[in-house]
């Protein structure tokens, strides 16, 4: 005999299905496809950049960390790092002080990025690298930096290291 689901299974699944019915009964049409639209280009994105799909239901935990990350504005933050960690081609084991950007520019956003959105969701504007939100980036930077590397070589790196941030 062919295995069947038990009566259960197919109760959560009604009740899951009547849930999510009801909630988006609530909504407008032009809610729903915009909630459509936010779902597509996620997923693409999450297929364009490597990613591997992504769950229908993702742990709370992991959830709750986005969102607290997603809020924190764009701050100045720093590190102390190794000359050769750094990526720049260098072998020294001098340790600097690297400054640099992060956070959301949420409240920075502008006309020109919704009208960029919107053309993006349209399909108006494609495969282009184009962003629809301000970035947190540096607007000044601390001074040179200077170091010996591993040879007993002087060098000097400018603009190493942001000393002030804002949304650009």
């Amino acid at each position: 005999a062919a295995p069947r689901r038990s009566p259960r299974a197919l109760q959560r699944h009604s009740s899951l299905l009547s849930q999510y019915s009801s909630l988006l009964e609530s909504y407008t049409e032009g809610e729903i496809r915009q909630l459509i639209s936010a779902l597509v280009e996620r997923y693409s994105q999450a297929m364009n950049s490597g990613g591997h799909e992504l769950p229908l239901f993702p742990q709370a935990g992991s959830r709750r960390k986005r969102a607290r990350a997603r809020h924190k504005p764009c701050a100045l933050k720093e590190l102390e790092v190794s000359v050769s960690e750094l990526g720049l081609g260098y072998e020294s084991d001098e340790t600097v002080l690297f400054r640099y950007c992060s956070g959301t520019c949420e409240a920075a956003v502008r006309s020109y990025d919704l009208s960029l959105k919107s053309m993006r969701s349209r399909r108006r504007i494609k495969k282009e690298k184009v962003r629809a939100r301000p970035c947190c980036r540096p607007l000044a930077y601390d001074d040179d930096v200077s170091f010996l590397d591993a040879y007993n070589r002087y060098y000097t790196v400018n603009e190493l290291s942001a000393k002030e941030c804002g949304c650009v």
